[in-house]
């Protein structure tokens, strides 16, 4: 039988093109980033903090247009006040949504934590705010245009939502072919709704961001290359940006208003750094699962060289379980913590989550969680460096 260390040798061979091929992409975003870096003339004052109101905050309205220019986008609201990826997105519903408006998910379900923002009546949900919701499911990975256009047709949606990453699902991740071919055909049918993209997780891992109307993700996943320690973004169409920016703030203030006192070195730098981490991210992932791929276990969904996330199929709870708690107890942070599953907010099931990470709830760190229920999937994300997630597996692997 061969030994931990022959199997993950054996996989790495296997993947030796592969990665390559992560490593030119890292290469090209790199290029683009630092582009963005030069024509913006990042210089240390944009790094300096902020009190009050922070009116003319060059560091903060500066770093606005780097992630645009970095997304190719219109406009950018980053901001240290997004407290996560759900939230950045809420504050996108919102902002640009409103009474006895439709949003269409093309993709199927919205991850967990936005379920209570769409539906749960009596909280401020949107369909307290007369927000109406309507789904298309994806059909083989592929969007349905059949459903998708008698959608359209009886729905008449203000909205397209769309969501890149696969969450829980057992679906491929969307890459941005299909985002930007989906987009197009909507705007076919009618110009006029605008197409927004939870774009969690996908950052950095093409050479290009879709081209949508509007699209938001977190600054403690792929963008903030494990070095920004809070935050969001909204990338965009300027005018929809706008519409964020008033909810973020208020309508009279807009992007004009918004201090922060630790100062923006860590969100210029997370930039900088953002894909070669993304890169180093998923060389892990797909180490993950050729490994326990080819120790039998069931790989499931996922565009490997698109996506940070690996779902293993365990068929068994406590396998599950000893997995995800190897992975805290080989983690540079709470090493000496056992994980245990647990009510989490957010999850309509119980959740076990090994995180130990220089930034709380972080997934561009090497983190792995999982809701305790058939057939027992364990998702694993992130890992600032190659390395660490190498050695992590192994010690993994030795539990199960």
């Amino acid at each position: 039988m061969l030994q931990i260390s022959q199997i993950i040798q054996q996989a790495e061979d296997k993947l030796q093109q592969a990665f390559q091929r992560i490593d030119a992409v890292a290469y090209k975003n790199q290029e683009k980033v630092l582009n963005a870096f030069m024509e913006n003339r990042i210089a240390l004052r944009h790094f300096n903090p902020t009190s009050g109101y922070g009116y003319d905050d060059t560091g903060r309205d500066t770093l606005n247009k780097l992630v645009a220019n970095c997304f190719n986008a219109e406009s950018a609201l980053v901001s240290p006040h997004f407290l996560s990826g759900s939230h950045t997105l809420c504050v996108a519903l919102f902002g640009v949504l409103r009474p006895n408006d439709t949003i269409l998910s093309v993709s199927g379900a919205p991850y967990d934590t936005l379920e209570d923002v769409i539906h749960k009546k009596g909280t401020g949900s949107l369909a307290d705010f007369g927000v109406k919701y309507a789904q298309v499911d994806l059909v083989n990975d592929s969007f349905d245009k059949e459903a998708i256009v008698s959608a359209i047709q009886e729905y008449k949606p203000k909205m397209a939502y769309l969501q890149r990453s696969r969450g829980y699902s057992d679906r491929k991740s969307l890459t941005v072919a299909q985002i930007d071919e989906i987009t197009e055909y909507i705007h076919g049918i009618d110009p006029d709704i605008i197409v927004f993209l939870d774009n969690c997780y996908g950052e950095f891992t093409e050479v290009t961001e879709p081209k949508v109307d509007l699209f938001a993700g977190s600054m403690i996943k792929n963008p903030g290359g494990g070095i920004a320690h809070t935050g969001g973004y909204i990338a965009g169409r300027t005018d929809l940006v706008e519409l964020c920016a008033n909810r973020l703030t208020t309508p009279a203030t807009g992007f004009e208003i918004g201090s922060y006192a630790y100062g923006y070195r860590d969100f210029y730098q997370g930039i900088f750094m953002a894909p070669h981490t993304t890169a180093q991210s998923l060389k892990g992932a797909m180490l993950i699962g050729e490994v326990l791929s080819s120790m039998g276990y069931t790989i499931i969904g996922g565009n490997p060289e698109y996506d940070l996330i690996r779902s293993i199929q365990f068929n068994d709870a406590d396998k599950l379980i000893a997995f995800c708690r190897e992975i805290q107890y080989a983690s540079p942070v709470d090493s000496f913590v056992t994980a245990y599953p647990w009510a989490m907010p957010g999850y309509q099931d119980e959740v076990i989550m090994a995180a130990g990470c220089f930034v709380q709830g972080s997934s561009i760190e090497l983190s792995c969680d999982a809701p305790i229920r058939p057939p027992y999937i364990a998702y694993i994300q992130g890992g600032l460096t190659y390395e660490h997630i190498k050695i992590a597996l192994s010690r993994a692997l030795k539990a199960i």
